[in-house]
């Protein structure tokens, strides 16, 4: 397949190019919620596109914000898209950034991007700017930075508008990351960067002009803003898209969009189609048809082997296919896609022995010797393939030798190729220990990713995240893999989220049996890295239930299943577990939460030393996530 023009040294000349050639046959369509539930269709064509975009370029260059950071604060819908085109346009480096919840007045975060990234302006709409003028008074920020409603400048000329002079070492944006692990960070991603991933994204779905996008991921969002509004601008193609909140409300309108616009591509984490599964009904399938699609991709997060097999069997009667499944790896510091499964190839799952895994080693579970067998019964891990990269090369690296590691030893990615981003906005030290790592060989530079997995029979398998990595006892734990075991040990167990505490334990009390507590005799040390599970529940699924037994049943199952000696439970409702604004799980929050008593028990199981760890609240950021 070949590759871009030769002349696309930046993504403005070949979106523009695009637009010359589609822009009075192709658009984006968003899907507004009205009242009673009633849904409109918003349509901006490609041409109109670039007239706003050129039109909005021509102020922005006016106030001479060249190579200036400029936030957009948007609600879902296409005023954003024009607002985003029109900083490429004017040389001006966007920053997407979720709108801040404006009636409970949480501006922590965008503070912070404000402040780290020097931001010179604010793009809005008009529903917005007067709100977020009054906060950046009321926060002292009045006189640094301003805010533009771009909707009240439509008619602006844009005849003036010449392209800017960039090229592939051009800061285009900055992925602020959602700080699942740490404080968001501002990844620089290039012109050239946009250019190389779009390529690797259109080479592994085997994208066209012919191409239908339908989806409902943020466009702040890496895989939103990188995957489904900047692509169909690469392709050349149609986009329909509802926003995140109207797709939670009633997920079948999902699948009612891919029916009715033939949408041929979608994209979610694993969560939405979690969604789908839990909130769609028969009745509301009859009628829907998917057969349209060729690609359904999951990622950015740890994608579910059930999760995989539950939606193609349930979706089968209305045209889901197997094959239709491309699950895929990425992250905002690679522009976006890694790897993915090959198209119309459908998921590759393996059972790995679970015992091998503790030890860094992937042996598969059905290997002569091993227990394998289900892996909730703790003989085996069951792992689906992130598929294979397109051109980037990815090596499986020791994070302390930094020696390359086989196939079917765990380490972590490391990544290179014109994907990986320049680095981290105004953080030199930390974008010398990220971005620019060498081998124990001497081979790089190369992203180190933070994430752990293992190469098999050329397929990446991803573990797991260094810093949620549980070690008891010498045993490498990921903490989705208790979070998993968790959630299958009752009915009533939703999301859960995982972590340690190095708690004190009685030194009175001996190793437990497996799934038991404690006991018999035999010192242990005064403290050890101990388990903790704060896992949301549905009531209604516990009615009837005594709530201590629900708490009880999910410790029983870890411990065993684990051999952890001891675990603890907080049986939480739901939204207690903290999240990004995209959905990711945010463990150590959640853990601070926990500590802090800022979640709402509605029962626990806590080990003596646990239950005395927790301290008086103290204010966490609640704007953070």
């Amino acid at each position: 397949m070949a590759g871009p023009p030769e002349t696309a040294r930046d993504f403005v000349s070949l979106v523009r190019e695009n637009i010359r050639t589609h822009g009075d046959t192709r658009s984006f369509t968003f899907i507004s919620e009205e009242p009673g539930r009633r849904y409109k269709e918003n349509v901006l064509g490609f041409a109109d596109l670039d007239r706003r975009a050129r039109a909005l370029g021509c102020r922005l260059e006016a106030r001479g914000l060249r190579d200036r950071a400029v936030l957009l604060l948007y609600p879902e819908g296409l005023e954003f898209l024009a607002a985003f085109l029109g900083c490429l346009y004017a040389r001006v480096i966007a920053v997407p950034a979720p709108l801040p919840d404006l009636d409970a007045g949480r501006f922590g975060r965008t503070r912070r991007i404000i402040e780290d990234a020097d931001v010179a302006l604010i793009l809005t709409d008009t529903a917005h700017r007067d709100t977020l003028d009054a906060w950046l008074s009321a926060a002292g920020l009045k006189g640094r930075v301003h805010c533009l409603d771009t909707q009240a400048g439509k008619d602006t000329d844009a005849g003036d508008w010449s392209p800017p002079r960039s090229g592939p070492d051009t800061v285009a944006f900055l992925q602020y990351t959602s700080g699942s692990t740490s404080e968001p960070k501002g990844v620089m991603v290039t012109h050239g960067n946009l250019v190389a991933n779009g390529e690797e994204i259109k080479r592994r779905i085997e994208g066209s002009p012919a191409t239908v996008g339908v989806g409902w991921v943020p466009h702040y969002h890496d895989m939103g803003l990188v995957g489904q509004f900047l692509q169909p601008l690469y392709l050349g193609c149609r986009y329909v898209f509802t926003s995140p909140i109207t797709f939670i409300k009633r997920p079948v309108l999902w699948l009612e969009l891919i029916t009715r616009y033939r949408g041929t591509i979608t994209v979610a984490p694993n969560f939405g189609y979690e969604l789908v599964l839990r909130r769609v009904t028969d009745r509301q399938l009859e009628g829907l048809d998917l057969s349209s699609l060729t690609v359904v991709k999951n990622g950015a997060e740890p994608v579910r082997a059930a999760t995989l097999e539950a939606v193609a069997e349930r979706l089968a009667p209305v045209g889901f296919r197997p094959s239709m499944w491309m699950p895929c790896y990425g992250m905002a510091e690679t522009t976006l896609l890694i790897t993915g499964a090959p198209l119309g190839g459908g998921p590759v799952v393996r059972d790995f022995d679970a015992g091998a895994l503790a030890r860094n080693e992937a042996v598969p579970a059905d290997e002569p010797g091993l227990t394998g067998g289900d892996p909730a019964a703790g003989g085996a891990r069951r792992l689906v393939s992130s598929g294979r990269p397109v051109t980037l090369d990815v090596r499986v690296v020791d994070p302390e030798t930094r020696a390359e590691r086989p196939e079917r030893r765990v380490g972590e990615i490391w990544v290179r190729g014109g994907s990986v981003a320049r680095g981290y906005w105004g953080s030199p030290e930390q974008t010398e220990a990220t971005f620019r790592a060498r081998t124990s060989a001497g081979e790089g530079p190369f992203l180190r990713t933070g994430d752990l997995g293992f190469t098999a029979d050329g397929e990446l398998y991803v573990t797991g995240r260094i810093k949620d990595l549980i070690i008891v006892n010498g045993r490498n734990i990921h903490a989705h893999d208790i979070e998993e075991v968790a959630r299958a040990s009752h009915p009533a167990a939703l999301l859960g989220a995982a972590f340690a505490i190095d708690a004190a334990i009685d030194p009175d009390l001996g190793p437990a049996p497996p799934g038991g507590r404690p006991g018999g005799g035999g010192a242990l040390d005064a403290s050890r890295e101990q388990v903790v599970i704060v896992q949301e529940i549905s009531t209604r699924a516990a009615a009837g239930t005594p709530l201590e037994e629900v708490a009880s049943a999910v410790r029983t199952r870890v411990a065993r299943t684990f051999e952890l000696p001891a675990v603890s439970v907080v049986l939480a409702a739901r939204g207690s577990v903290r999240r990004t604004t995209s959905g990711k799980m945010q463990r150590r929050l959640t853990r601070e939460a926990f500590l802090t008593g800022k979640i709402t028990e509605l029962a626990a199981d806590l080990e003596p030393g646990v239950a005395g760890l927790r301290r008086a609240p103290a204010p966490i950021d609640a704007d953070q996530s």
